[in-house]
C-alpha cells in the first residue's frame, strides 16, 4: 500500500508535466515579411499552452476561428498572453490593428477536426487583406 501512493502521485505528475509551452512572437518584420506572427503555423498537442510574445509594440492576438467547445481569446494591445489549448482542431488568429496587412496565423492542436470550416473562414478573412493575401492559405496548407 505504501508503494501505491507514490506511484499514483508520480503518474499524476507525469501527466501534468507532459504539457508544453510554445511561443509565437508578434513582430513588425520577420522571416515571413512585415507584420507577422512567428511562426505563422504551429502544431501542438492537446493540453499544451501557446504564449504570444511581444517583440515589437502595437500588436495583440485575437482568435477568429476555434474548434467547437474551445474558448476564444482576445488579448489587449501589447499584452503577452498564454492560451491553454484543450480542444483538438484548427485555431486561426489575427492581430486586430494589422489584420488588413495579413497579420494572421494558424495553430493545429492534435487532429484538424474543423479544417474545412477554418479554410472557409480564412478564405473570407484573406479577402480583407491588402497585403500578405496568401499568408493564411500557406499556414493552412501545413495542417495535416
Amino acid at each position: 500500500m505504501n508503494k501505491v501512493v507514490p506511484a499514483i502521485l508520480l503518474a499524476l505528475f507525469s501527466i501534468g508535466a507532459s504539457a508544453a509551452e510554445h511561443q509565437i512572437k508578434m513582430v513588425n518584420s520577420g522571416k515571413d515579411g512585415i507584420m507577422a506572427f512567428e511562426p505563422a503555423f504551429l502544431k501542438v498537442a492537446k493540453g499544451d499552452t501557446v504564449k504570444f510574445i511581444k517583440v515589437d509594440a502595437s500588436h495583440n492576438s485575437a482568435s477568429v476561428v476555434v474548434p467547437a467547445g474551445a474558448a476564444a481569446w482576445k488579448g489587449k494591445m501589447d499584452e503577452e498572453i498564454s492560451i491553454p489549448l484543450t480542444q483538438e482542431g484548427v485555431y486561426v488568429y489575427i492581430c486586430d490593428p494589422h489584420k488588413t496587412m495579413g497579420m494572421a496565423g494558424v495553430i493545429q492542436v492534435g487532429n484538424a477536426t474543423n479544417l474545412d470550416a477554418a479554410k472557409q473562414e480564412s478564405e473570407k478573412l484573406s479577402k480583407s487583406f491588402v497585403m500578405n493575401k496568401d499568408r493564411l492559405s500557406k499556414a493552412l496548407a501545413q495542417v495535416k
